[in-house]
């Protein structure tokens, strides 16, 4: 599982690394447009979580605090959640990059953003919320 998680962690920087450090290259933007990168880690997720599902139902259809402790205590299930993050994360910054290209916002100020939607996803994502808010408050005045 070690192994598993170090190199899914690895596949996920360079998308991360494109549209933090490259937003305005021809390719950062076709690469992000397509599903195919938030897919790789959902397909991961499905791998994962498939096998354990018929365990975990229970605790997932009736969740009780304790209840996802126990299911998240073992490698498989937390490996599981891991690649959860990394899909869900990555769509949300996949999503917060090509609505700031649409909507012209400087590559500078999307930079941290992305980078808090990729270390604390939805702190990020209000994050990026909050500077669109702002961006088109601005831009009415």
């Amino acid at each position: 599982m070690e192994t598993l998680f170090q190199t899914s962690n690895l596949l996920s920087l360079p998308f991360w690394a494109l549209m933090i450090f490259l937003p305005r290259w021809r390719w950062t933007r076709r690469i992000m447009e397509s599903l195919w990168p938030v897919v790789l880690f959902a397909l991961l997720y499905a791998v994962l979580i498939l096998p354990q599902l018929g365990g975990a139902l229970g605790s997932l259809l009736n969740p009780t605090l304790s209840g996802i402790i126990a299911l998240l205590s073992k490698p498989e299930a937390m490996m599981a959640g891991w690649a959860h993050y990394l899909a869900f994360d990555l769509f949300v910054g996949r999503w917060a990059y090509l609505d700031s290209r649409e909507r012209n916002l400087s590559a500078w100020l999307m930079a941290p953003v992305l980078f808090a939607i990729l270390m604390a996803g939805p702190i990020g994502f209000l994050l990026y919320l909050i500077v669109r808010a702002a961006r088109g408050a601005f831009q009415k005045q």
